[in-house]
């Protein structure tokens, strides 16, 4: 069995088992891949039987609309391949690929895959010391960007080769004369220079380093393209399905959801290019593409909450959210509106989707799934022996196929993951009776009051029920008490003011709904630090809190439990 048909077998049985859970993760093995290209040995084949169907289609805010079929993107990348190569990149080159939402990165992509280079994902809100940093620790020899943002690499300087997509820029090749050259007779077909290994590294992506400095993790021509056989499997695609995953290019998730899952399924990927979010022009897309299956992460599950969602006739089958745990209380707003549920799922850059509600597993509220085919879950107590609560790890003995294959510099830590033969995660889990797991938090977030474990998101969840509450974090506030005692930084939903009034409300509905070693007893209305890509830094909150004296005066818009006695019993 070649490299092509293992893939496929692999990804049929889980096809046989969308809806069968237990059936799946009892007969599912990783594909057995040795050589393996997946843009020439899996992509390139579906082409070939699927030639007209739509694989990509980029709808732009403007409402104009870019469609390419299976062939044209073989064609294209093809072409492009052969252009780059002939321009210098070659095999195990690495390629720091800067573009947002538009057609030519998923030439780039598909083309970088072909010819073995190894691809570095930018967000394109990267500039300054943090482009620096990965131009650095990546040791980048090639760049790829749009005509906006070639000044801030001019300003960096570098040796690299420069090319440019979308437009001209001095001094930059533009990637648009691989198809000028067709004009002149150029092949659309592509050799490769030599084989590429499964082994082979594929993808270097920074972390978005919620408590550190990003880490810079590799993965392989196997652990991201057939790894991503499990997140297909999550979401529910099949073949046909035009799926829409809200991510910005740069990250882990926009290769998980929209380039790498949808086309093992042989499915349509559809993008949602805007500069500005727009709830509702986010929901007018999904009526008017037929959209069936559809990921966004948490923050834009809320906003689409705000709207009237039963306003908006979907054709919609699955719905699922990762990035950050998902409240309840989400789910059960998309519930009421169109009878579906949010199905949620975890994993991280290092892997693919680890756990989650598959289809047709029941979904319990506030849980994050039970583990997905291909990993063996284990959750980890401080003394690293299996518990109910614990970190969530991954067993070497099982090592899955969709693991990194290490951190590559010496600032990220050990080269090769996992110690004590497990690969441990950072994120700490509780698991009931049914094996399913529910988020905790960070390991680095959960903390003690009165002796109590506390965990942020678990408070979290209950704050943003509040209608005051667009966002929220919950970190340790020093007390002579208690040791610490729950602090909640809260983003106001709009029209709702910092008053005391508001503060009261809040405190008095948490109050309502938590047991009282979980109380919320301090608040503040202020901003969230955020990583790059969104995510809220929590260890910096965290640090504010305990780096004040005993003695520091109330900050404009805090608020204590004992400021309303009407809260103190």
């Amino acid at each position: 069995m070649d490299a092509h048909d293992s893939f496929r077998a692999a990804r049929d049985l889980l096809f046989e088992h969308r809806d069968d859970h237990d059936a799946a993760v009892a007969a599912f093995t990783w594909p057995a891949l040795d050589e393996f290209n997946w843009a020439l040995d899996w992509f390139d084949r579906i082409a070939e039987a699927r030639p007209e169907q739509t694989a990509l289609w980029v709808v732009d805010e403007s409402g104009a609309d870019v469609t390419r079929t299976y062939a044209e993107m073989v064609r294209r990348s093809n072409r492009l391949a052969a252009f780059l190569h002939e321009h210098g990149v070659s095999r195990g080159d690495r390629v720091l690929v800067m573009l947002g939402n538009v057609p030519e990165l998923w030439d780039v992509m598909l083309a970088s895959i072909k010819l073995g280079a190894v691809i570095i994902p930018a967000t394109t809100l990267l500039a300054g010391a943090e482009l620096t940093d990965r131009l650095d620790r990546g040791g980048v020899a090639h760049v790829v960007t749009d005509p906006t943002h070639t000044a801030k690499f001019e300003a960096l300087g570098g040796t690299y080769q420069r090319f440019v997509a979308g437009g001209e820029a001095d001094g930059w090749v533009p990637i648009a004369a691989a198809e000028d050259a067709s004009s002149s007779g150029m092949s659309s077909s592509f050799e490769p220079s030599g084989t590429t290994r499964a082994t082979d590294p594929l993808f270097l992506y920074f972390t978005s380093g919620t408590t550190s400095r990003p880490k810079l993790v590799q993965h392989t021509h196997a652990s991201y393209p057939a790894g991503h056989l499990s997140t297909m499997y999550w979401i529910g695609l099949r073949h046909g399905d035009v799926h829409l995953n809200v991510s910005s290019p740069g990250w882990a998730k926009h290769a998980w959801s929209n380039f790498f899952a949808p086309w093992n399924a042989e499915a349509t990927t559809l993008v949602f290019n805007f500069a500005r979010f727009d709830a509702r022009a986010l929901l007018d897309v999904l009526v008017r593409c037929g959209v069936t299956t559809f990921c966004a992460p948490p923050t834009v599950w809320r906003m689409l909450i705000q709207q009237d969602l039963a306003s908006w006739d979907v054709s919609l089958r699955e719905v699922v959210g990762a990035g950050e745990p998902l409240n309840p209380e989400v789910i059960e707003q998309v519930r009421r509106a169109w009878g579906l549920t949010i199905r949620d799922g975890y994993g991280q850059t290092e892997t693919t989707a680890q756990v989650g509600n598959s289809p047709g597993l029941p979904v319990k509220p506030g849980s994050m799934g039970r583990p997905l085919p291909g990993y063996r879950v284990v959750l980890l107590d401080p003394d690293g022996n299996a518990a109910d609560e614990g970190e969530i790890a991954l067993d070497l003995d099982e090592r899955p196929l969709a693991l990194m294959d290490g951190y590559v510099d010496a600032e990220s830590g050990t080269a090769e993951a996992g110690s004590g033969g497990f690969y441990r995660t950072g994120d700490v889990a509780s698991r009931d009776a049914d094996g399913y797991l529910t988020y905790v938090g960070r390991a680095d977030d959960v903390f003690k009051a009165s002796d109590y474990r506390i965990s942020p998101f678990e408070l979290e969840s209950v704050l943003i029920e509040h209608d005051a509450v667009a966002e929220a974090a919950v970190v340790p506030s020093p007390d002579p008490v208690r040791l610490a005692v729950p602090k909640a930084y809260v983003v106001l939903s709009d029209g709702h003011p910092a008053s005391a009034e508001t503060a009261e409300s809040i405190l008095r509905f948490c109050r309502e709904r938590l047991s009282p070693f979980k109380r919320i007893r301090r608040l503040e209305f202020n901003d969230l630090p955020k990583t790059i890509s969104g995510k809220i830094r929590r260890v910096e909150l965290r640090t504010t809190e305990q780096g004040r004296p005993p003695d520091d005066a109330r900050r404009p818009d805090e608020y204590w439990e004992e400021d309303f006695p009407a809260l103190v019993t």
